[in-house]
């Protein structure tokens, strides 16, 4: 039986998996500043977001099955620690294709904030599930919206391989915490080696309806939110806009609300079901990417529409993460990898689409495009309505004594006796 986590377990969680994810994210307003200390194109240093997803779908297919097989303290730990090394390497890079390399090994190791809502979510007391997972959400989404800021305003203050040192030591700070407080039980399996743990993973798409559901749902509005944010920032850095690094990663706290509304999105994903809550929020996303389409040049309905934009994207991120591992608990490392390689697979694809439709399509084209995806994203999630009514109905049928094998046998002998 899994054990609950400790006082205050899942909270550290969130802290690692906002800190670890943040370095997808941190150089992006700093890309320029990379170009040209580098002195090599701004066309070749813009790979760097693209290589750092990358790496993160590498570590969701090979590292977030451990889950399922070793005890959260000793993977967090070795993780967290290949995430400090990564960021050293990336701070010394001489050139694109060290750097290049480097974010690769980031990325991957950045996939820590996939196993730690992954764990949170297993180790919740019965009931809490949604919450445990909505928590280190949370905690992702607040290192998301504030590493482009955090990355900003460092790199002006200390330059950008010093501010890639600084979240090298945090990484190692939580490697420290994640050896003495997180649970040392290991999982148990009856899934073979991890080898066969991994030729495995394709079935599960082929098992589970809901599982491909919740991978067509997601992909879209990731994304729909990595083309939007990417674009975003390589439209306020040229003419007529031009902010530096710091102003560009202001815009990330009109993100704050999707921070907000994440403990709310927890307690509704423990009550409701999932389709509702996540058709709900992609359509507040699409809402929000509506705003967005005319009014960049407005603040105000600029710092709108991220708003309402990223509370929904987060807010169904969170729920369809819930949904997941409610399908086999055991498995839901497995069952989570399967998910975020594809995942991010196709948020990667809209990672390198921001800069040719930006130049083919203008802002306006480019945030249409994201626009569409979420709608196509909504209308999938609410399809999904009959089939889980049908499967809550049936797992209430096979739950009642009647209709298990015994209790039909035992009726039918007592009906045989009674027969003259």
């Amino acid at each position: 039986m899994t054990r609950p986590l400790p006082r205050g377990a899942t909270l550290l969680l969130a802290a690692m998996a906002g800190t670890a994810i943040a370095n997808n994210y941190a150089v992006q307003p700093a890309l320029a500043a990379v170009a040209a200390d580098l002195d090599v194109p701004l066309s070749v240093i813009g790979l760097v977001p693209t290589a750092a997803l990358t790496g993160c779908v590498a570590g969701f297919a090979f590292l977030l099955p451990l889950t399922d097989r070793l005890a959260p303290n000793r993977l967090i730990t070795a993780q967290l620690t290949a995430l400090a090394a990564a960021l050293t390497l990336a701070a010394a890079a001489p050139g694109a294709v060290v750097l290049l390399v480097a974010y690769l090994l980031i990325g991957a190791a950045a996939s820590v904030a996939a196993q730690a809502g992954n764990i949170a979510g297993r180790h919740a007391p019965p009931g809490r599930r949604g919450a445990g997972v909505a928590t280190v959400a949370a905690g992702m989404s607040a290192g998301i919206l504030l590493s482009r800021l955090a990355g900003g305003a460092l790199t002006d203050l200390l330059g950008w391989r010093r501010m890639l040192l600084v979240f090298a030591a945090l990484a190692l700070l939580g490697a420290i915490a994640a050896a003495s407080l997180l649970p040392r039980q290991r999982p148990y399996s009856r899934h073979g080696g991890y080898l066969a743990t991994l030729t495995s993973l394709p079935l599960l798409l082929r098992h589970h309806p809901q599982l491909r559901r919740a991978v067509a749902t997601g992909g879209l509005w990731y994304f729909a939110f990595n083309l939007t944010w990417v674009a975003l920032a390589l439209t306020l850095a040229e003419p007529p806009h031009s902010l530096a690094p710091t102003a560009i990663g202001l815009y990330s706290l009109a993100g704050l609300l999707g921070f907000a509304v994440l403990p709310v999105t927890g307690r509704l994903a423990d009550r409701y079901a999932p389709h509702t809550l996540i058709t709900a929020a992609v359509l507040a996303a699409a809402a929000g990417t509506a705003l967005l389409v005319t009014g960049l040049n407005t603040p105000p309905v600029a710092a709108a529409g991220l708003a309402v934009f990223d509370a929904g994207c987060f807010a169904a991120q969170a729920a369809n993460q819930s949904r997941i591992i409610a399908l086999a608990p055991a498995r839901s490392g497995s069952l989570s990898s399967v998910y975020l390689v594809l995942y991010f697979t196709i948020g990667a694809v809209g990672t390198s689409l921001a800069a040719p439709l930006l130049d083919t399509l203008g802002w306006q084209g480019t945030t249409l495009t994201a626009l569409a995806a979420l709608l196509l994203a909504a209308t999938l999630a609410g399809t999904g309505t009959g089939q889980t009514r049908q499967t809550r109905q049936t797992r209430r049928v096979a739950a009642t004594p009647a209709a298990s094998p015994s209790a039909t046998s035992g009726w039918s002998a007592s009906m045989r006796r009674r027969r003259p």
